[in-house]
């Protein structure tokens, strides 16, 4: 009977050890060791995806310079968009457009004449951004038509819009008998301008 209490304080000493090596435990292994230990384990294991991502990227970088470079392709030789790289050149290119038809029409400068010509701000408000000049002309009828078909075919595609004619106008010769307003304005390809202004930027 005598050798109960002294199992039962053995037991009592060795509970009370394991509490303190417990408590030792969460006061100064677990935040000085395990948590950081956790912490350095949590950071590889993020490491380690963001190497797998990347290099996914690079295995993937070829195939996607080449569907790019074909979608660049295609979309160069759409003919409806203008080529120039900036909005100035290409307002310069519609202003081109517009005095070849002319002198096209009536080579001596005679029967068909620019009296005005004025450069529009870009329109960026659409899915692609539009250039425009405002233009007038002194036409007579056949070369007023022969202009209207020389700026509406070809490439790049453009546009002939708020057209506004008025008869006898008058002019020195006999067949100017038109006074013709209207907007030629046409579009430039997707990211030309954010390109041209990049370009700017570094050059500065």
């Amino acid at each position: 009977m005598a050798l109960q209490p002294a199992r039962r304080d053995r037991w009592l000493a060795l509970g009370l050890l394991l509490a303190v090596l417990a408590v030792i435990y969460l006061l100064l292994v677990h935040p000085l060791w395990t948590q950081p230990m956790r912490a350095v384990d949590a950071q590889i294991t993020t490491l380690q995806e963001r190497q797998q991502r990347i290099a996914l990227q690079l295995k993937q970088a070829p195939q996607v310079a080449q569907r790019l470079q074909q979608a660049q392709q295609v979309l160069a030789s759409q003919p409806g968009f203008m080529t120039e790289a900036s909005v100035e050149l290409a307002t310069s290119q519609l202003v081109q457009r517009l005095e070849e038809a002319a002198r096209q029409a009536s080579p001596d400068n005679r029967s068909c004449a620019i009296s005005d010509r004025s450069p529009m701000p870009a329109d960026s408000a659409g899915r692609f951004v539009r250039v425009a000049v405002q233009v007038r002309l002194r036409c007579g009828m056949s070369e007023w038509m022969n202009v209207l078909q020389t700026l509406e075919t070809g490439a790049p595609q453009l546009s002939v819009d708020r057209l506004d004619i008025l008869a006898g106008a008058g002019g020195g010769e006999a067949n100017n008998g038109l006074d013709v307003s209207f907007e030629l304005s046409g579009y430039l390809r997707p990211g030309v301008v954010e390109g041209a202004s990049a370009e700017v930027a570094d050059a500065q």
